[in-house]
């Protein structure tokens, strides 16, 4: 069996959420209380409730590991009434103080990553919903949370600032966990410039789309109106017709946690 050091996905999961985690902390270091007070791009949450989401999900994100390290079940939150009352108590802090906080709690899941025994990233652990997934999608997670609220902090940080890695992982998670009985649309063409990377057929009823990888993801993930993403004729590749005003609402994204039936070690994909 592979050994967990000679594996390189690993090590490159925590080096890019420790780059995204710092990027997360500059730009909270740039907001004044004003600032924090302001909405953030998700309805009914200012920037102070973005924040205090994310501090408290890496705690959370702490009950997971030790749910890996001991074998012993640690619910991720214990309830989402807990978690949505922590949230909404935290978000009116000062902003120094949220600052504070996330940076802590960053720091302590960090230590936490570093010092997991290597024979425990292959753990089974469960977040709020099924399915289950082995530790190691731990960092997937995280990551997905970090990349997507930065952008939602509405504070300079945009879907073209995300690094390609996280977008043709999270793309690639889109897929593998698609709503084919809820979806709005038929087929997804992506594409690099006029080189197609990537056909996704057979999604459900709808027209296709087409776009370049952050734009697509961004539309995906609700974190776009559309631009970007072009329509295409159902069961055609060209030509595009112009968006986003004719672009359906996008299917709802992340109905499961992680895809069902994760590997033990993480594949090359999510490196």
């Amino acid at each position: 069996m592979m050994k967990y050091q000679d594996m390189t996905v690993l090590p490159a999961l925590q080096a890019e959420l420790a780059a995204a985690t710092d990027r997360l902390l500059a730009t909270a270091a740039s907001l004044s209380d004003t600032d924090i007070a302001a909405p953030s791009l998700l309805p009914g949450w200012t920037r102070g409730h973005v924040l205090a989401h994310l501090a408290g999900n890496a705690r959370s994100h702490l009950n997971l590991l030790t749910w890996a390290r001991t074998g012993t079940k640690t619910p991720q939150y214990s309830s989402y009434e807990a978690r949505a009352t922590e949230i909404a108590a935290h978000a009116t802090r000062p902003a120094a103080r949220l600052l504070a906080e996330l940076g802590e709690e960053a720091a302590r899941l960090a230590t936490a990553i570093r010092d997991l025994p290597e024979d425990r990233w292959s753990a089974p652990v469960e977040a709020m919903r099924p399915p289950p997934h082995p530790a190691w999608y731990i960092l997937v997670r995280r990551l997905r949370e970090v990349g997507l609220h930065h952008v939602d902090l509405d504070a300079g940080h945009t879907p073209a600032d995300w690094p390609a890695s996280f977008v043709r992982r999270e793309l690639h998670d889109c897929l593998a966990c698609w709503p084919y009985d809820r979806s709005t649309i038929s087929e997804v063409i992506i594409k690099e410039g006029t080189r197609t990377i990537a056909e996704w057929h057979n999604l459900g009823t709808g027209p296709g789309v087409t776009g370049a990888p952050a734009d697509m993801l961004a539309w995906l993930t609700g974190r776009s109106d559309g631009k970007g993403v072009s329509l295409l004729p159902v069961g055609q590749s060209l030509p595009p017709r112009p968006g986003p005003a004719d672009l359906p609402d996008p299917p709802p994204w992340q109905t499961m946690p992680a895809p069902a039936d994760l590997p033990m070690t993480p594949p090359k994909d999510y490196s």
